[in-house]
Order: structure tokens, then C-alpha cells, then sequence
């Protein structure tokens, strides 16, 4: 007997959406996936706007996407193997939801000036390791995940989204002393360039936290946190929680290794919430905040438009690429 997914309107649609994470996280149109299961494309873009469907036709679909069954129900976590996928899945929820707690180090994307973008195609760019086959096709990739991670800043500000963002002082010391960069063997007078863009987007931070803008409130701590980024996507319905290896800066970037998740199983919420509360309670805010930060920036010896000394700069890079 065929099974046929009857679910809520709202479940029809989260299975949709992951879906089409998965879809355009392996870089497959909905043509090609039509072709590949004998179905039309138009049946396709029905199931991913929640449409009803066959288990076995999900079953089918989660083989070519290399997911799981319960993965596209969202039965309990969802994997993503790829940047893409991921991210495309936090716009999604973020669509849904009423404010975000995030520590995504640095700093949160979705706050970071309008000049990012440039500074972090460079990094992944050349980050990309020499036994890459395509390059051509890695380039695509690092243009599908900014221009997804756009789309949700501009999303974020047209929507007024709430957030909630954790910075550690750790990070912006290190960010600072690295700068922008995809990796260590950058020429000196490059680094300098690219600590001055770190600086920058510190200095834009330091403007958020004077400013008060609505919606936005930044909290500074004194903790190392661990590398795995976390996020919570609060609504109204339910709480989301994203666990991500990806990096954006901070330490060298990387977006193509790593397994994130996406779960609301109430337990690991519960411990997420938790830990978010305790940060809060400990964390730097408004003017002590802007005070640390101000004097991390003292401390980086970098000069506003100016450049670190030759010397000093390769002191700097030789020592932090010891410690990592």
C-alpha cells in the first residue's frame, strides 16, 4: 500500500524547504532532479513549495541528495555536508523566526559591514587547497554561499529580525592580529591591508554597540567559547537550534569541511538556551563593551588607514601561526 506524507500545512513546508536546502546544496536544478526520477518539474518545485508527496518519492529523493528519509521529515536532526545546504537552511528558518541568538565568530555575519563580502571572497578563494579539480567550480560555490549569506542580511533588515549575537574578546584579538586572510603566506604589505580590514569591521561593530540599533543586541565576553558555531532560531511555534563547523574569519575560514546539524529536539534547545542565558548574565554590554573593545584595538598596534611595521607585522603572523 502506497504511503502519502499527511502532515500540517506548516510540516508540508519545512519538508519542502529542506528539500530544497539539499537540492541547491548539491548544486542540482530542479530540471535535473526531475530528469533523474522521472517525475516533472513542475512536481518538483510542488513538493518544495509543500505540496503533498510519496514517502517513496521522498525516499527516492533523499537517495539522490545523499540525505536521509528522516532527515527531509525532520524527524529529529537534519544534516548538511555542505556550506550551501546550510546555509540556505538558516535563511530559511530565519524566514520563520522572530530573533536569533548566535555565536558565529567572529561576528555574525548579518552584522558585518557592507564591505565584507569582498574581504571574505578573497579569504575563501584563497583558502581553496592546490588539489581542488575545479577551481571554476569551487569559485561557484563561493559565490552561491555569499550570495545566499546576502540574501539573509538584506532579508534581516528589511524584516527588522531580532538578534542576539556573542562575541568573545579571544576572537577579535586573534581576528586582529590575523586579518582577513585565507592564509598565512600572504605577502607583508597584503596582511597589513587585510588587519586594516579586520579593524574596520571592528570599529563597524563599535559603532552597533553605541548605536543601539533596534532589534540588534551584542554581548562581549571574556570566555574562549568552542570552535563549533551555534545558533537559536526562536518563533513563536518553536525554537530551532543550528550547530555549524563552518567559519566565515576569525581563524582561517572554512566552508568546505565539516557536518552541521539543525534540530528542535526540546533537550538540546534546552541546554542551548540555557548556555545562552549564562553568557548573558556574564557578557560586556553598551558602554563596557565599546571600552574593550576600543582597547583590543589599542593593543593591535594597528593605525587607523596607517600600517603595522614590516617587522613587527612577520613577528605577529609567525606567532599566531605557531599557536594554531
Amino acid at each position: 500500500m502506497r504511503q502519502t506524507v499527511r502532515d500540517s500545512t506548516s510540516g508540508l513546508n519545512e519538508i519542502g524547504r529542506r528539500l530544497k536546502a539539499h537540492r541547491i546544496g548539491r548544486g542540482q536544478s530542479a530540471d535535473e532532479i526531475a530528469t533523474k526520477l522521472g517525475i516533472s518539474r513542475a512536481a518538483v518545485y510542488r513538493i518544495e513549495s509543500g505540496g503533498l508527496v510519496k514517502i517513496e518519492t521522498l525516499e527516492r529523493l533523499a537517495s539522490e541528495l545523499h540525505t536521509s528519509l528522516a532527515s527531509l521529515l525532520g524527524v529529529s536532526i537534519e544534516y548538511h555536508s555542505n556550506a550551501i545546504s546550510y546555509f540556505e537552511r538558516m535563511r530559511q528558518i530565519e524566514e520563520q523566526s522572530e530573533q536569533v541568538v548566535a555565536h558565529f565568530p567572529p561576528i555574525s555575519y548579518l552584522l558585518t559591514s557592507d564591505r565584507y563580502p569582498v574581504h571574505l571572497r578573497k579569504m575563501l578563494t584563497e583558502s581553496l587547497p592546490s588539489y581542488i579539480d575545479s577551481n571554476k567550480k569551487a569559485l561557484r560555490e563561493i559565490d552561491a554561499v555569499i550570495a545566499i549569506l546576502d540574501e539573509r542580511k538584506t532579508a534581516r533588515k528589511m524584516r527588522r529580525l531580532s538578534i542576539i549575537n556573542f562575541v568573545t574578546i579571544p576572537e577579535i584579538e586573534r581576528w586582529l592580529k590575523l586579518g582577513v586572510v585565507g592564509r598565512f603566506d600572504l605577502p607583508d604589505r597584503e596582511v597589513a591591508a587585510r588587519r586594516q580590514a579586520a579593524r574596520a569591521e571592528v570599529e563597524h561593530l563599535i559603532d552597533l554597540v553605541e548605536g543601539e540599533p533596534m532589534g540588534i543586541q551584542i554581548a562581549l565576553l571574556e570566555d574562549t567559547l568552542p570552535n563549533i558555531t551555534f545558533q537559536l532560531f526562536r518563533s513563536k511555534q518553536q525554537t530551532c537550534l543550528g550547530l555549524s563547523p563552518f567559519r566565515l574569519g576569525g581563524e582561517l575560514p572554512n566552508i568546505r569541511l565539516g557536518l552541521a546539524m539543525v534540530t528542535s529536539d526540546r533537550q538540546a534547545v534546552e541546554l542551548y538556551e540555557g548556555l545562552a542565558d549564562d553568557l548573558w548574565r556574564h557578557a560586556h554590554k553598551g558602554s563596557d563593551a565599546v571600552r574593550l573593545l576600543r582597547a583590543a584595538l589599542d593593543r593591535s598596534g594597528i593605525k587607523r588607514g596607517g600600517r603595522t611595521p614590516a617587522g613587527r607585522l612577520v613577528g605577529i603572523q609567525k606567532r599566531v601561526a605557531r599557536s594554531t
